[in-house]
């Protein structure tokens, strides 16, 4: 993906990562990003709801690559770089951190979620749709973690969703340009310096089973190291993880 990607604003949709799909399949040329003011049926990772109100961004990614997929699902760790350098730019640096795998944190609480989604296209290729939901203006109550916008944070009422598509769609691909040029590690180093609870402990809740150790950081290909109680190592590919 080397040419920019157009930005379709909407009013209202189901879903971005629906919407950005129904338009690869009629023919849109990708890269583009699908955004909307208000999401009906917007989705987060492993089937849960994401509440998306007036104020708040949603939007979505549609790239295609000829990377291998498990290597091309790195690009989620891209758009959670993506999303903390949105963050900074509104709020004090020194409060925004990233916990794995890709959920922006502003003082401690999620403000923010990626979802990847991908699919075949031919024999070499694949689409992804990036989505990303971020708190500008509004945060969801009971919800499952804690959680916060922009707009708590700040003295000056919080930028506009078309404001902040902007400044995310530069700062992905300046992220996005680093992991073609240098590669994961490049983008794995980044991701570290940001980290939250690297060395402290966590449960990671796995689709199986539920661990608990020590967060000792992330492997050059995503993967978080989690050190348990017995000394074990366990490498967490996928999950939710719990500081």
């Amino acid at each position: 993906m080397s040419e920019p990607a157009q930005v379709i604003a909407l009013e209202e949709i189901d879903s971005t990562n629906l919407e950005a799909r129904r338009r690869l399949e009629a023919g849109e040329s990708a890269p583009f990003w699908v955004t909307a003011r208000r999401q009906t049926a917007g989705r987060g990772r492993r089937g849960r709801s994401w509440d998306t109100r007036e104020g708040n961004l949603a939007a979505t990614l549609l790239m295609t690559t000829d990377r291998a997929p498990i290597e091309a699902a790195q690009v989620a760790f891209v758009a959670a770089l993506a999303v903390h350098d949105l963050a900074c730019g509104f709020v004090p640096p020194s409060l925004v951190s990233l916990k794995w795998p890709n959920d922006t944190l502003i003082a401690g609480r999620k403000a923010s979620g990626v979802l990847v989604e991908s699919g075949g296209l031919d024999e070499r290729r694949i689409w992804l749709a990036v989505g990303i939901g971020v708190n500008l203006a509004h945060a969801p109550k009971d919800v499952e973690r804690p959680a916060t916008c922009l707009a708590d944070h700040m003295r000056a009422p919080p930028p506009p969703p078309h404001e902040a598509m902007r400044r995310l769609a530069e700062a992905f691909e300046t992220w996005r340009g680093l992991w073609d040029r240098v590669g994961f590690s490049a983008i794995a180093e980044a991701w570290t310096r940001r980290a939250h609870g690297l060395g402290a402990r966590c449960q990671a809740r796995l689709p199986n089973q539920t661990l608990e150790g020590v967060a000792e950081g992330m492997d050059e290909d995503g993967a978080l190291r989690l050190r348990l109680d017995d000394g074990t190592l366990r490498r967490i590919t996928a999950g939710d993880v719990f500081f």
